[in-house]
């Protein structure tokens, strides 16, 4: 890692200059990846591209989401550069999130997957129900190498 002296003992690192690859352990992007394709994360991004919203809108927006993973969700979101908070000196207090533009970059991204998933959900529905007469066909129980994956696999299905 390149480090460029600043008159004392610390050192500063030039971001661009960094050689990001999110398949080392210790690479940041790693983090951000993970608050992009959580869970909530993700369907977070692709509410807040169809506009501005308060929490509680945001909150009926993503269905299922608990205000606490919501709050924790937009404040790493909001660490990462991906979504702007802006609170009104209003009484009762107005708090609305909106993307930035790196944000809306990113959204846009995620909602093409998004929409191919969706789109092509037939085809995965399908392989759910071979997937799962197969591996009920075979009783289970056989000793296969990845038997034990597939019991694993089950759990918390349909």
């Amino acid at each position: 890692m390149d480090t460029e002296p600043t008159g004392g003992a610390s050192t500063t690192v030039d971001a661009e200059d960094l050689p990001f690859d999110v398949f080392a352990r210790a690479c940041p992007s790693r983090g951000t990846l993970e608050h992009v394709t959580g869970k909530w994360g993700g369907l977070i991004l692709g509410a807040l591209h169809d506009g501005t919203f308060r929490f509680n809108e945001l909150r009926r927006r993503v269905d299922g989401v608990s205000e606490k993973m919501l709050s924790q969700t937009l404040h790493a979101l909001e660490r990462d550069g991906l979504v702007h908070r802006e609170a009104q000196p209003t009484n009762p207090p107005r708090v609305d999130y909106r993307l930035t533009p790196l944000g809306s970059a990113v959204a846009e991204r995620l909602l093409a997957l998004i929409h191919l998933v969706e789109d092509r959900m037939p085809e995965v529905l399908t392989a759910q129900e071979r997937y799962d007469t197969t591996r009920a066909g075979s009783g289970g129980t056989a000793a296969a190498p990845d038997a034990g994956r597939a019991v694993v696999a089950g759990r918390g299905g349909r």
